[in-house]
């Protein structure tokens, strides 16, 4: 059994990644977005976006055929950066998680993938291709996230089944091959030195 976290900025499509894989009818937190949020959750891009995350999504996986029979624990993040805090408690004991991005948003993949580097989980980047949204070769979107070289870039649509356990099988393989690469922070730095 393992737990693996999925995160992204706001919209990116981690609750229907969730909801495509899950053989359980899977938890989820969304709630109605409204006039509040509507200073801090801008919706360009996401337009036709109603509801939000508002504390994590939770669903199941089981992959029998693998290699090794695995069953993934899958934690959907909230998307705003606003709930960073809460993304320390969902990366605790996991091996690995996966940041969607969306191309029309790919701003809103800095935090995630900040965030797992600076905890040291081994992630991978999933491009969501949303329909309409213009394709860029992996390569692109590695240079403009500033990705190193090892973490791995993968392109899927979160509401296909096959193409989402595809992205959670790299990041199984991904997280094995760092697997002795140290202890994982999940509590949040206590000074900069700690950063």
């Amino acid at each position: 059994m393992l737990k693996v976290v999925i995160a992204g900025g706001f919209g990116a499509g981690k609750t229907t990644a969730v909801g495509a894989v899950s053989e359980i009818t899977p938890l989820s937190t969304e709630e109605y977005l409204t006039e509040a949020s509507a200073d801090v959750d801008s919706l360009e891009g996401v337009e036709a976006k109603k509801t939000t995350t508002v504390a994590f999504d939770f669903g199941r996986l089981s992959l029998p055929d693998a290699p090794v029979p695995l069953e993934l624990f899958l934690f959907g993040t909230p998307g705003q950066d606003r709930f960073v805090d809460l993304w320390y408690d969902l990366s605790r004991g996991a091996v690995g998680a996966v940041v969607l991005v969306d191309t029309r948003r790919l701003e809103s993949g800095f935090t995630p993938v900040s965030f797992f580097e600076d905890i040291g989980l081994p992630f991978v980047v999933a491009v969501n291709q949303f329909d309409g949204a213009h394709r860029y070769h992996s390569e692109q979107v590695r240079t403009a996230l500033e990705l190193p070289a090892h973490v791995p870039v993968v392109t899927c649509d979160a509401r296909n089944p096959n193409h989402v356990a595809g992205v959670l099988l790299t990041l199984v393989g991904h997280a094995v091959e760092n697997a002795l690469a140290g202890p994982v922070r999940t509590t949040p730095p206590t000074t900069l030195q700690d950063a």
